[in-house]
């Protein structure tokens, strides 16, 4: 919390307006030895003039050499030190669905998977199954009872639902049972203390998913669930009272308006693509002074482990980079909340490539031609941990006052 302290005592309230870009799992690595990552393949004719005018550099998101979730990875940037404040999945996707949890709630996010007639998963996402789908399946599992607690699932976008348990004396001390990879079958819950709440609602939950893998065993291609990131509302400090700075999302998936949600940001539902966003960002503009723009599918082409579809993506956010500018913003960063490069079709911790664009403000290297991970590594920036990205955001936005006589 000594950050948290530090940055409500120096920012104050401006006219200056910033904008947060991120492409989700930006960062990469090549196919072939010698050859582009998935940023340096793409044509970013845009991001490439930002990145010769700008200070560039690398991120990490978490801490060096540790391979971040979406949470911890955007909290990172979003000001909060991820080791500190460590937020499961389940209470984002809770709350990216305009959900109110009470203290008596622990949360999970759900997904759909295949498994063979052995039991073995085959398909961990379902064949990335519609929202449409994944709502009749939920409606198939949505009202089974659990002893003395209340049983809520509720569909979140393609193969994701969450569930909540509320009533006394749960505990979040769960593990995953997602085992991460094909092959095996779900892991069995289990409690990760010894506490009786965490055994007692380790046994509730292994009923519900008893239940719920008996009622939906027969179903094409969804035929079982696996739960992750069981965690509790965590009460953390909102944006605007640290930064100072009026903030609104603009995200397409639910689970990063959760995130935003967590931390006070405005959150704008119903969008759907980077025509939307852009549209919103625009008819916003006057209202807000920070705007977190997402992007998912260059983190979900990785995942698939489709190098060229990652390039298209980004090249998608490339070309909107002029109309973001017709807004003149102060500051604008372009960078992502972790790697994920295509080759390992998973998550990464290697560090992310960063723009910082201030005109007026930024010290930039004449020897950085281009955006992309070898670019980044000459940049004026250096490596740095995204904890310290908000600082660098209200300094370059003329948001802070000094620190000390």
């Amino acid at each position: 919390m000594q950050d948290i302290e530090l940055m409500k005592s120096l920012t104050q309230a401006g006219n200056t307006k910033a904008i947060l870009l991120v492409l989700d799992g930006l960062g990469g690595l090549p196919r072939e030895i010698g050859g582009p990552t998935e940023l340096e393949a793409a044509f970013t004719p845009n991001m490439d003039k930002l990145a010769r005018e700008s200070s560039v550099g690398l991120i990490n998101t978490v801490d060096i050499g540790i391979t971040p979730g979406s949470g911890p990875g955007h909290f990172g940037l979003f000001g909060y030190d991820p080791l500190k404040h460590l937020i499961g999945r389940g209470v984002l996707e809770a709350v990216g669905i305009g959900m109110t949890l009470t203290e008596q709630d622990v949360a999970a996010r759900g997904n759909f998977c295949t498994v063979d007639e052995n039991g073995l998963i085959t398909d961990r996402r379902a064949g990335r199954i519609s929202t449409e789908e994944c709502a009749r399946m939920v409606s198939l599992i949505d009202d089974i009872k659990l002893p003395g607690i209340e049983v809520i699932v509720k569909t979140v976008q393609d193969y994701r639902f969450v569930l909540i348990l509320r009533g006394p004396r749960l505990s979040s001390a769960l593990n995953e049972t997602d085992p991460q990879k094909v092959g095996i079958k779900p892991l069995k819950l289990r409690p990760l203390d010894g506490s009786l709440e965490a055994r007692n609602t380790a046994d509730l939950v292994n009923q519900w998913v008893a239940e719920a893998s008996e009622r939906i065993r027969d179903q094409k291609p969804a035929n079982m669930v696996t739960l992750r990131g069981w965690s509790s509302e965590p009460g953390l400090p909102k944006f605007e009272d640290v930064f100072k700075m009026k903030a609104v999302a603009l995200a397409v998936y639910p689970m990063y308006k959760g995130l935003a949600s967590l931390v006070g940001m405005t959150c704008v539902n119903g969008l759907r693509n980077l025509d939307d966003q852009l549209a919103v960002l625009e008819q916003k503009w006057t209202e807000f002074d920070f705007f977190f723009f997402h992007h998912k599918y260059t983190d979900s082409r990785g995942e698939d482990g489709d190098f060229d579809a990652k390039v298209k993506e980004i090249e998608k956010v490339d070309a909107i980079i002029p109309r973001i500018l017709q807004l003149c913003p102060d500051v604008l960063v372009i960078t992502g909340d972790h790697s994920t490069p295509a080759v390992l079709k998973s998550h990464s911790w290697h560090p992310v490539p960063i723009i910082l664009w201030a005109p007026g403000m930024t010290r930039s290297n004449p020897d950085v031609t281009g955006f992309g991970e070898s670019q980044c590594l000459k940049g004026a920036l250096g490596q740095f941990n995204a904890s310290n990205l908000m600082k660098l955001i209200t300094a370059h936005a003329l948001r802070q006052v000094k620190y000390g006589a």
